[in-house]
């Protein structure tokens, strides 16, 4: 039955994603699906630390501007092929993730969110401070992204990029979540000390949670730098973090396609907003608030347990 709807849920978010640009009027309007497609590769990513093992991470833009500006840093002062520096930019911060992941993970509550926070911040403070390397406040030009002699430029070519890679992540985190690395997440989740009195390394699975939410957010990060083509600090700062936080608990904790609605809501509302002007911070405010007491589970998990008794 879980394989069943996991497999109904790819294939309609596979459908939506090669219809949405049909639709989409102008590249404005794809330019923001592609930057609410980043954000919901780093938060599927994201919810299986918070939502799926219950690890609080208030740094996880760090993880994303790491891999940008390794990036960046890689293509544009080294001459590096970006895909060479894609996957070194990856292998660095999962490095780094593994390294800080079993000191800080033994921390809980709001001393573990005081740790991943500081993290962030050192991050941010090293991108700002290291102007030689990385440009400092004024940031760092990436450059296109190529491969093989193809070079990646307009909107439309990386909506095609980013769907497939959503899809793929997407795929990967229903699979983990399913597999027996999933139920041992769910199991520290609901009682730490519970898992480890029936087996489970609880240390040993919230590293590695850990190092591969930070590895997808490091990916998605050195493709938003090529996106962009010049990359600011602002992407690895602490507002980041939050709004990262904000859209997995908005969408649905423990909940891969809440994650991802959450993400894509959170990204365009702002846009669609606009027209309220001075209002528009009031406005979404208000909307964020009015779900989560009314919606205390998420938007996703909040609609299916509505329809489930609709149907029953």
């Amino acid at each position: 039955m879980a394989s069943t709807s996991r497999w109904a849920g790819l294939g309609a978010l596979a459908v939506f994603l090669a219809v949405l640009p049909q639709v989409l009027p102008n590249n404005y309007y794809v330019d923001v699906a592609v930057l609410a497609g980043f954000n919901a590769i780093v938060c599927v990513g994201l919810n299986l630390l918070i939502g799926y093992a219950g690890q609080i991470s208030l740094g996880h833009a760090g993880f994303f501007g790491l891999g940008a500006y390794s990036s960046a840093i890689l293509v544009t002062h080294y001459g590096w092929p970006p895909l060479a520096a894609l996957l070194a930019g990856a292998l660095l911060v999962g490095l780094l993730a593994f390294a800080i992941a079993r000191p800080i993970l033994k921390l809980k509550g709001h001393y573990l969110a005081m740790a991943t926070l500081g993290i962030g911040i050192i991050i941010s403070i090293i991108i700002n401070t290291e102007a030689q390397i990385t440009g400092g406040p004024d940031g760092i030009a990436a450059g296109n992204f190529t491969l093989g002699g193809f070079e990646l430029k307009g909107e439309r070519a990386w909506y095609w990029v980013i769907a497939v890679l959503l899809l793929v992540t997407v795929w990967l985190a229903t699979n983990l979540v399913d597999s027996p690395v999933g139920r041992a997440l769910r199991a520290l989740h609901g009682s730490e000390v519970g898992a480890e009195v029936v087996g489970v390394d609880t240390t040993r699975y919230k590293v590695l949670v850990f190092v591969v939410s930070a590895v997808i957010a490091s990916i998605a990060g050195s493709l938003f730098a090529h996106y962009t083509s010049q990359l600011t600090p602002t992407k690895a700062d602490f507002f980041k973090s939050i709004e990262l936080v904000t859209m997995v608990v908005f969408g649905g904790m423990a909940s891969t396609f809440g994650a991802l609605v959450g993400a894509a809501f959170l990204t365009m509302l702002p846009q669609v907003l606009t027209v309220f002007e001075d209002y528009e911070p009031i406005i979404l405010g208000g909307i964020m608030m009015g779900t989560m007491i009314f919606m205390p589970r998420g938007l996703v998990p909040t609609i299916s347990a509505f329809l489930t008794r609709r149907r029953s």
